[in-house]
């Protein structure tokens, strides 16, 4: 059988699966928020909160990273957002007050496909 389909870019495929790895140990790990709101009056005069607290494997496997993780996404968003920023498309337009406008590096009207999905991925209305 002849496969018509391209062979993924390895590269590709291991940031993927590293995507979908950090996927996978935020869902097993427990969520914070409610217990930081509760928390938050209980900070000492150094700063700090004592926490006493029973963690799984998972919540371990998941703090272990979750600093370097959320800067690296967050530094990801900010290259997304270098790369797919608004331009005039040129032309002429009627109204010249909101011009056409795209997308500097997709060249989609803007806001772009990615510019959207980003929007909707970190739950943001602009």
């Amino acid at each position: 059988m002849i496969n018509d389909l391209p062979e993924e870019d390895p590269q590709r495929r291991a940031m993927r699966e590293w995507l979908e790895s950090v996927v996978i140990r935020t869902e097993k790990s427990t969520s914070w928020h409610n217990e930081a709101e509760r928390l938050q009056p209980l900070v000492n005069r150094e700063g700090y909160v004592p926490v006493h607290t029973r963690l799984s494997v998972e919540d371990l496997e998941f703090l272990k990273d979750a600093r370097e993780d959320l800067l690296g996404f967050a530094e990801f968003g900010l290259r997304m957002l270098d790369l797919h920023q608004p331009r005039d498309a040129g032309g002429i337009t009627s109204d010249s007050a909101h011009p056409i406008q795209r997308c500097r590096s997709c060249m989609w009207r803007w806001p772009c496909p990615t510019f959207r999905a980003m929007g909707e991925t970190f739950h943001t209305c602009w």
